[in-house]
């Protein structure tokens, strides 16, 4: 029966550094798989970084290629003469002015068929304007008040 068990508990404690390389073997794969997913989730943040810095290179070169369009165009149209030059610096207000008179007939036009089908001027007046004339509006104001002063103070 000695023998038996001796021999028994033998072949148990040789397969017991085995069963612990196991299971050993099983933590390291985990470990491992961890260590890769944090390096992972490093690579992602590090690209999405990356990213970021190349779109505020892209919007820097793009302002000044604007900048550099507008110092191109005053000295096309200095070097044009006078009449160049004042022309040339009545194209975008009398692009603003063009856009608000038809913005204004047009809501004048819906106004006018409006009370031509028997609403009430008051009312009329109340649902014509509305969130995106607004916004047409602030637009227009940030651009002509808040960007100019925004542009002789830098």
């Amino acid at each position: 029966m000695e023998t038996l068990l001796g021999g028994i508990f033998g072949g148990v404690l040789r397969l017991a550094p085995e069963a612990l390389k196991f299971f050993d073997a099983k933590n390291e794969r985990k470990h491992e798989l961890s260590m890769l997913e944090t390096e992972m989730k490093f690579a992602q943040a590090k690209a999405e970084a990356e990213m970021r810095k190349t779109e505020a290179q892209m919007t820097l070169a793009e302002v000044q290629a604007i900048g550099e369009a507008f110092k191109e165009q005053s000295a096309t149209a200095q070097a044009g003469g006078k009449w160049v030059a004042a022309i040339s610096a009545l194209v975008r207000p009398f692009v603003t002015y063009l856009f608000v008179v038809a913005y204004a007939l047009v809501k004048v036009a819906g106004f006018v068929v409006a009370m031509q089908q028997g609403g009430e001027w008051k009312e009329v007046l109340l649902t014509m304007w509305g969130v995106d004339d607004m916004a047409v509006l602030n637009m227009i104001l940030s651009f002509w008040f808040v960007g100019r002063v925004y542009e002789r103070t830098r």
